[in-house]
């Protein structure tokens, strides 16, 4: 269908203005409620608990603030709400505010409309379009946000300091007819909180003692960390009293979705020829890690360990198995829990560590959080399964070196000598001459897995193996004995 390109042809088409934007908002929701369909493509875990606040939200046609720790998607719902607008929407042609020409708002628009009636020319505003967004800052100032008047302009058109003509508009006009999004919300200044609250309620504004009328239709939408949003000082109470809801959101509950969001947010497809394959239980450990570090006493809560941890360390995992696979002159090969500690710069950089965390080190508190993944993933998968006989062969005086860089065929032949092992992996359905990396994978996980329950030692030494507990060592626990440490992991 051909579109309106002149006020007269669009009022041709429809000659009474469209609603404010949130009952377009409201309008969009509701049907794409009563046709069932996905309302946040993407959004994993939140279908119970944040997307239902969003959407009462919406319908209540309430500005509103989702509060929550970093790596939550707040600002992916933020930029899906765009999903509720008008796919295109009228506005005056050359509007820096995108007017709506059948009620324009703008003083320049309005002078326009008198001079060319129906001539005024339009032009079609996609969603996109209509959806700013802005970082808060401290050095943020009311002419980034809201605009600035320009004395000489109205000088020379001889025109009232406080017209529309003499103003630069900021973000928040510039939004008009659609989502004005803030992301961490308290670190605005209060005076700029404060014109934000006028906008509001009042639909007005003062830009160097001038008021300025600025009756915008816009959806405020803010992000913010609940330590930073209930601190006193950091928001005013008029513009939270204006916050018509405050929504929650959360870390995922359960490790099934925090592996589907990292499996989504990852980049996994290598195309250099190589090919990668990533276990369901690597998968696993790295999203382990992240619940182990949300719950670690030596990470600080307020801070929070963010989704974007395990979606780093699954890349970096996935990295350092196709150096592996570079480095041998390989095609193919599976990522090994080695990977994931090799992957531990990924991880230390995202850890707020407290005094305790400190004293030990970022770098020691990101092997324990894997080998506490390590644990968890191991007695998931082999809890029910007799492993004496391999530890056994270990009592024996048994030992076996291997590291992230050993091929996989290499690295079954040297971990073929330990008894049972293999017996494991046939049990399982694999066999390992067939399927080497894979195997290789495996069995890597297995000693891991010992080795993270202290049935084994490991060292980057010796690699596995198993040292009978001198008396000294029982009584002195983790202290260093006769100059080295007999820890596991050390």
């Amino acid at each position: 269908m051909k579109k309106a390109t002149t006020l007269g042809a669009l009022r041709e088409i429809e000659a009474r203005p469209a609603g404010s934007v949130k009952d377009e908002l409201r309008a969009n929701l509701i049907r794409k409620l009563r046709a069932g369909e996905t309302l946040f493509p993407g959004i994993v875990g939140y279908e119970d608990s944040v997307i239902p606040g969003v959407v009462n939200a919406l319908l209540s046609r309430h500005n509103f603030i989702l509060l929550g720790l970093r790596g939550q998607a707040k600002s992916r719902i933020l930029r899906g709400l765009m999903e509720f607008l008008d796919e295109e929407v009228p506005a005056v042609d050359g509007c820096e505010i995108r007017d709506d020409p059948r009620a324009a708002i703008c003083g320049s628009c309005r002078r326009r409309l008198e001079e060319l009636g129906d001539e005024l020319p339009v032009r079609w505003v996609s969603r996109q379009e209509r959806y700013v967004e802005k970082l808060a800052t401290p050095d943020v100032t009311i002419a980034d946000m809201i605009g600035d008047l320009d004395p000489i302009k109205a000088a020379r058109g001889g025109r009232n300091l406080a017209d529309h003509e003499n103003m630069h508009f900021g973000l928040l006009p510039r939004a008009h007819r659609g989502i004005f999004a803030i992301n961490e919300l308290p670190d605005l200044a209060p005076k700029i909180q404060v014109g934000l609250f006028n906008v509001m309620q009042e639909g007005d504004v003062q830009i160097k003692g001038f008021p300025v009328r600025l009756p915008l239709d816009v959806l405020l939408v803010f992000t913010a960390n609940p330590e930073d949003y209930t601190a006193r000082g950091k928001i005013v109470t008029p513009l939270k009293d204006r916050i018509g809801s405050e929504v929650r959101t959360h870390y995922p509950a359960v490790v099934e979705h925090g592996v589907q969001i990292t499996r989504q947010e990852s980049w996994l497809g290598r195309s250099e020829g190589v090919q990668l394959q990533v276990p369901g239980f690597i998968h696993e450990i790295v999203e382990r890690v992240a619940f182990a570090g949300r719950a670690d006493k030596r990470i600080d809560r307020a801070s929070g360990v963010s989704q974007r941890l395990p979606i780093s360390c699954l890349e970096n995992s996935l990295s350092n198995a196709e150096r592996r696979i570079l480095v041998n002159e390989l095609e193919s090969g599976v990522v090994r829990v080695t990977d994931v500690y090799a992957a531990i710069p990924a991880i230390t950089g995202k850890l707020e560590l407290e005094y305790e965390g400190e004293l030990k080190g970022a770098d020691r508190v990101a092997r324990d959080l894997i080998q506490r993944a390590v644990r968890q993933t191991f007695e998931k998968h082999f809890g029910g399964d007799n492993l004496d006989q391999i530890v056994q062969w270990f009592e024996l005086g048994g030992e076996v070196k291997v590291d992230d860089g050993t091929p996989s065929a290499e690295y079954l032949e040297r971990v073929g000598v330990i008894q049972g092992l293999f017996e494991l992996l046939e049990s399982r359905g694999l066999e390992p001459h067939e399927s080497p990396d894979q195997a290789a994978a495996v069995v890597e996980f297995v000693l891991e897995g010992l080795a993270s329950q202290k049935r084994l030692s490991r060292s980057e030494e010796r690699g596995y193996y198993l040292e009978a507990q001198r008396p000294e060592e029982e009584f002195f626990g983790d202290l260093k004995v006769g100059g080295k440490d007999r820890r596991s992991f050390n």
